[in-house]
């Protein structure tokens, strides 16, 4: 237990910042592979990154990878994991499998056939099998097949880890909470030398039910993502409830008065209230300032700031407000989110040969998880028009009345810099689900000055070259 390779997945194109957020929790260098960070540490690492970490979706325990040709293979494979030291057979568990390029038909024969190894070696010792449960299990099982190698690991999560435990208000697409924490990273508002740290204050103008804006407030009021929920690994053998509790303990008492004003507004009074209701349950409803107002009429909530904006996006966009008018076309906006590729599995890779989930007794294949599926937040609106002019006319309103201000604005269209005729100064890879999407950059400076960024505002990422033009386009 007391060194451990733990695989940490997320959303393709948050890697680095996960690396570094899992160096700041751990003190351990881990390294980024595609949709997820590996890194060496204890028992003791993995209940501080459950608790802690923002921007992964889980966290995974590895406890095999060996080479395999067949079924029996992988049969073999799990036979030889010690299972009985992480659960009991009283407890339930299911097995979940992912592929890339295997040569095996069947993932689902792969699955049971895992499955029964585990269930094997529990009956050889005590005489008992654990029972499977493929809604609720107690334990979660992923196996990872490439083309000559499997990976077997252990989910001390459970619940996937942008379930924070406080949103119960939300609209009909809800964005992840770790790919707004994601958003926070990338903009450099959050971290070690974030500029929550130096009192910039933080504005979501299309603040949906609260997403951003309450992981920017929990953010600087120093609250761990974790402390309202629930994990998996509270039912492994290795727990220890002092231990936790301790963890706990350490982790409330470092929260602090927060260091920075979070503002959030949205066309739709019925989402500002779900996010104040959202804020309240999730401890920060003294921290943001939440009022109901059209993106393209509200005033900037301070002389200066950052703005993070994940706007309406899709085969509708319902912002309605004063640019809420019937459009033309909508062509080009469903082009833009459509995905083109295969679904994407727990490991950024592609699920060619289907998902592999253990079956019920009537061998039907469980629903699939939801939580993988695209997913934006959007204001709700009676009308549901369809709008052709919203960023151009947001970007105006910015350009007269957000001087001092950087905007960062995700979206899967590519060309909205020229939509809003602005230049952005960054853009930072990120994908939503399965949807490729850019973390655009804006500097809102005074008149023609080009090249300055926003006084007091963070230089652009590292992890993403600037280009040479800068300021309004």
């Amino acid at each position: 237990m007391n060194q451990l390779q733990l695989f940490l997945p997320c959303a393709a194109g948050v890697e680095e910042l996960l690396a570094l957020e899992v160096k700041r929790i751990t003190g351990t260098t881990g390294k980024a592979w595609r949709a997820g960070v590996q890194v060496a540490g204890s028992w003791r690492d993995a209940l501080q990154l459950n608790l802690h970490s923002r921007l992964a979706q889980r966290v995974l325990i590895e406890l095999q990878h060996n080479s395999y040709r067949s079924e029996q293979d992988l049969y073999n494979a799990a036979a030889a994991v010690a299972w009985e030291i992480w659960f009991t057979p009283k407890q339930t568990f299911k097995v979940e499998i992912t592929a890339q390029h295997s040569p095996l038909t069947s993932l689902n024969f792969a699955a049971l056939k895992i499955k029964d190894a585990i269930a094997d070696r529990f009956r050889d010792k005590y005489d008992v099998r654990p029972d499977v449960d493929t809604r609720w299990p107690d334990v979660r099982i992923y196996a990872h097949l490439t083309t000559d190698a499997v990976t077997l690991y252990i989910d001390t999560s459970g619940e996937p880890l942008f379930k924070r435990g406080w949103r119960e208000d939300k609209g009909d697409a809800p964005l992840k909470e770790t790919l707004a924490a994601a958003m926070l990273a990338a903009s450099g508002w959050s971290g070690d030398e974030g500029l929550c740290k130096q009192g910039v204050p933080l504005y979501d103008p299309c603040c949906g039910s609260g997403t951003i804006v309450i992981e920017a407030a929990q953010v600087a009021r120093n609250i761990a993502a974790g402390m309202g929920r629930r994990f998996a690994f509270e039912k492994f053998v290795p727990f220890q409830s002092h231990v936790w509790e301790g963890l706990l303990d350490q982790a409330e008492a470092a929260i602090t008065a927060p260091t920075a004003p979070v503002f959030g507004s949205d066309v739709s009074f019925r989402m500002v209230d779900f996010a104040q209701r959202n804020a309240e349950r999730a401890g920060v409803a003294d921290v943001v300032q939440l009022r109901g107002g059209d993106a393209l009429q509200r005033m900037p909530p301070a002389p200066s700031g950052v703005m993070l904006v994940n706007p309406p996006y899709g085969e509708r966009i319902d912002v309605a407000g004063v640019a809420g008018i019937p459009a033309a076309q909508g062509r080009d906006q469903r082009r833009s989110t459509q995905f083109q590729g295969e679904a994407i599995d727990e490991f950024g890779q592609p699920l060619a040969q289907g998902h592999g989930d253990e079956r019920d007794e009537s061998g039907a294949a469980p629903a699939r998880d939801r939580s993988a599926n695209p997913a934006r937040e959007q204001a709700q609106t009676d009308s549901g028009e369809e709008v052709s002019d919203f960023f151009p006319q947001l970007a105006s309103h910015w350009k007269k009345n957000y001087a001092g201000w950087t905007a960062h604005v995700l979206s899967p269209d590519m060309k909205l810099p020229q939509k809003m005729r602005l230049k952005e100064s960054r853009r930072v890879p990120m994908w939503n689900g399965p949807i490729e999407c850019r973390l655009f950059r804006f500097d809102m400076v005074t008149g023609s000055a080009r090249g300055k960024p926003a006084p007091g505002l963070a230089p652009p990422s590292p992890l993403a070259p600037s280009p040479s033009g800068r300021g309004l386009g």
